[in-house]
């Protein structure tokens, strides 16, 4: 079997793409393609008083200094063969820790001291004390592709958690956002991971069976017929972690390694890294048994010896799935109010293992995420903007503008339709495949107005890649809360502030400690 698959991978390769026009993988014909490509919208300045320390912030015990660490100290492990020191979430015991909880906290003054004392090999950086934070921006002037709709707010979601009023976004400063980000990727995910891979069916007769649809909370096993599981039973490897009677804390997957590892790569490379260096970070970081379809096929091109662009090509029947968009996120996080720089960052890192449409799924959520990061809390603006940096005229495009005008003309009636009709259309691709979940994502924020609970909730319960799409819808709408607060403590409390990882040094990290990670990266050139 192996050698006839190759044999046919070989055939496939010399056959002619018809869509090749349509559907570039070049940066530069990309936006060549795009007639509305985003320019970068300036940062709104930063009104006085809002430089100090966001309630919800963690603090050194004693004071109101920020705890963050932007900088690695000397004595913590440095990354073999280089002098780039490899991050660590853990405090070593004779560093401080926050108060209120089991979370580590690290003086930034003790570290910076550290740090200057021992080692010189990581570059100055400015750290949120030392360098303003990007402010709002106001909401960019770029118009959507032809045939986009600009559909008029549906009604709220009937079915989601009440929360506070989202706050302006002068009230909202850029680390309390990705805090509330990184919650709501962690929290989409795990909503979806009891689920992933059963059948739209299954997953509507499982949450019935509980009186949990149209679903609105987390999946349970406690009151489901027995003889319902024996034909629908839960993902085997996330049923021990991911249902509401076992969660205790975020356990691994790789919708939340991706960002990890994307953090690690900024952090030593900055973001004019190259395609090439984050292959070799891979290589070094992220373990071969935890990549799937795209980037499994990558990794082995990348073990055989051949390099980007070629390891997203040779024998890949994969690099139109879902992969590099959930990759893409932290490009976005790392670019508040510019889309443009978004989405060039997910291409690169994108096209190691992606082409055309899987290059694009990743490039349309980076520039929705970088506008929903400036502080904007108009869903349906950012869901636009996204569509900026995509080719008006590829499958992309056509399945993400399908997936909003079915969500915008059923405003008022339940998501099922939405789904039934996106199911009836899309329901041809693999459950992985790019275009039935990018257009199951704007739909679903589309159909909640941008609502966290009614986002996350509609995204795992339209079926597909349930845990990936719960993820990255959880991070565009914890963006649109604004801070952690707004999330509903239901969804978030069980995440208990700990993320399980196999990436090195990440393994038990806060997300709060991630947030100031990710806004050290976001503020720096």
């Amino acid at each position: 079997m192996r050698t006839l698959a190759e044999q046919l991978l070989n055939d496939l390769s010399q056959l002619p793409t018809p869509t090749t026009q349509a559907e570039p993988t070049p940066l530069q014909a990309i936006r060549s393609a795009c007639p509305t490509w985003p320019t970068k919208t300036p940062p709104t300045p930063v009104p006085k008083g809002d430089e100090t320390t966001p309630a919800h912030q963690p603090t050194v015990p004693g004071g109101n200094t920020p705890v963050s660490s932007p900088r690695t100290p000397a004595h913590l492990p440095r990354h073999p063969g280089g002098d780039v020191p490899v991050s660590s979430p853990h405090t070593p015991a004779h560093l401080p820790r926050h108060r209120g909880g089991d979370v580590p906290g690290r003086s930034p003054q003790g570290v910076e001291r550290n740090h200057r004392q021992r080692t010189n090999a990581v570059p100055e950086r400015s750290t949120p004390e030392e360098t303003p934070r990007r402010g709002t921006a106001p909401e960019a002037t770029a118009t959507a592709p032809p045939n986009t709709p600009a559909p008029a707010p549906p009604n709220a979601p009937a079915n989601s958690d009440a929360r506070p009023p989202r706050p302006e976004p002068a009230a909202a400063p850029l680390l309390t956002r990705l805090h509330a980000a990184w919650l709501g990727r962690a929290a989409g995910c795990l909503l979806g991971k009891p689920v992933e891979k059963l059948p739209l069916t299954a997953i509507r007769q499982l949450a019935a069976a509980t009186g949990n649809w149209p679903l609105k909370t987390w999946f349970t096993a406690q009151g489901v017929p027995r003889d319902l599981l024996a034909r629908h039973p839960w993902n085997r490897r996330s049923a021990p972690t991911s249902l509401a009677e076992n969660i205790n804390g975020m356990p691994e997957d790789d919708d939340l390694n991706y960002p990890l590892l994307g953090l690690l790569l900024l952090q030593r490379h900055t973001k004019a890294f190259t395609t090439t260096q984050l292959a070799n970070l891979w290589l070094d970081e992220l373990p071969a048994g935890r990549t799937f379809t795209a980037e499994r096929i990558a990794y082995r091109n990348l073990l055989l010896g051949l390099t980007p662009p070629q390891t997203a090509t040779h024998h890949n029947p994969f690099r139109e799935w879902i992969g590099a968009l959930i990759r893409a996120d932290i490009h976005g996080w790392t670019h508040p109010g510019n889309p443009a720089a978004a989405a060039e960052q997910a291409h690169r890192d994108a096209t190691l293992t992606h082409t055309a449409n899987g290059v694009y799924g990743a490039m349309f959520i980076a520039a929705t995420i970088a506008e929903a990061a400036a502080g904007t809390t108009d869903v349906h603006h950012c869901l636009r903007t996204g569509l900026t940096v995509v080719p008006p005229e590829s499958r992309l495009a056509q399945a993400v503008r399908f997936g909003i005008k079915a969500a915008a003309k059923a405003s008022r009636a339940t998501f099922d339709t939405v789904v039934d009709e996106l199911h009836t259309t899309y329901g041809h691709h693999h459950w992985v495949h790019v275009l039935p979940n990018a257009a199951l994502i704007a739909a679903a924020l589309t159909h909640a107005d941008g609502d966290f609970a009614g986002s996350i909730c509609r995204a795992v319960s339209g079926g597909w890649d349930t845990d990936s799409n719960g993820a990255t819808t959880g991070s565009i709408a914890g963006l649109l809360t604004g801070s952690p607060e707004a999330i509903p403590t239901h969804w978030t409390a069980p995440l208990r502030n700990r993320l399980a990882t196999s990436v090195a040094g990440f393994d038990g990290i806060g997300f709060d400690t991630l947030a100031h990670l990710t806004h050290t990266e976001a503020l720096r050139p």
